[in-house]
């Protein structure tokens, strides 16, 4: 086994991923991975998550859910009051712009997907053995193949948990990308940790399926995130920082 790495990754998906009821309004999975640079993590990433919270909730046991933040539910419901709505959107968006991390995301068109695949095919498993190669890739090119690099994911039910963990697994084992198995391991991680990164992870998922669906409609959050992703040399972003299937 060797050393830990200098980075660690986190997960968190926009969508279901059943096909048998897909919805009309969102017919895509999405599925982020945040590459961060552990010091910057602990400096800039984690504090400034932490402050938020202070500042408008008074402490920091609130779990930022981009879901429940969008439609103001408890504990979000300040939000109802538009001036705190823009004052803490806007904070957040801050937060995100000016924080150090790569993206890598992988979208699934769930309908194409289920013509292709069947309804019993598994959106999530195909998204992550995309995501995991390109993290990979990128880990690679900033010197840590080899080292220990630890993709966490959110805990959601134990048979899930399982299958994801076997899934994950299985790609590591039938990989022809050399490095890859030595590089990264998973850890499933509660959702009652208050994880910054998961947290993080979880805010630029839907962004990035709502710009895919309507790539015309103005759309801030994903503006913010678009210089995130993962490139080429030449600056190309499909396929190097955002995989789109089929």
């Amino acid at each position: 086994m060797g050393a830990f790495g200098e980075y660690i990754v986190y997960v968190d998906e926009s969508g279901d991923h059943g096909l048998r009821n897909i919805n009309p309004d969102y017919p895509v999975f999405v599925l982020a991975f945040c590459i961060v640079h552990k010091q910057d993590y602990l400096a800039q990433i984690v504090p400034k998550i932490q402050e938020l919270k202070f500042r408008y909730f008074g402490h920091d046991m609130i779990v930022l859910h981009e879901a429940e933040i969008r439609k103001a539910r408890k504990p979000f419901d300040i939000l109802l009051n538009p001036n705190v709505r823009r004052d803490f959107m806007g904070d957040l968006s801050g937060i995100i712009e000016s924080s150090p991390f790569t993206l890598i995301a992988s979208c699934i068109d769930k309908v194409q997907f289920s013509y292709k695949h069947g309804v019993d095919g598994n959106p999530y498993h195909v998204a992550m053995e995309f995501g995991l190669e390109r993290v990979f890739m990128e880990l690679q090119r900033l010197g840590q193949r080899g080292q220990l690099t630890h993709v966490v994911f959110e805990q959601r039910g134990l048979q899930e948990d399982q299958a994801l963990e076997l899934e994950f697994r299985r790609i590591m084992d039938r990989s022809r990308m050399e490095g890859l198995a030595d590089t990264l391991d998973i850890v499933m991680a509660s959702k009652k940790v208050n994880s910054a990164g998961l947290q993080l992870a979880d805010m630029v998922a839907r962004p990035i399926g709502r710009h895919l669906l309507n790539p015309e409609q103005p759309n801030r959050a994903f503006e913010i995130l678009d210089g995130k992703f993962r490139r080429s040399r030449s600056g190309q972003v499909k396929g190097w920082g955002l995989k789109v299937y089929p």
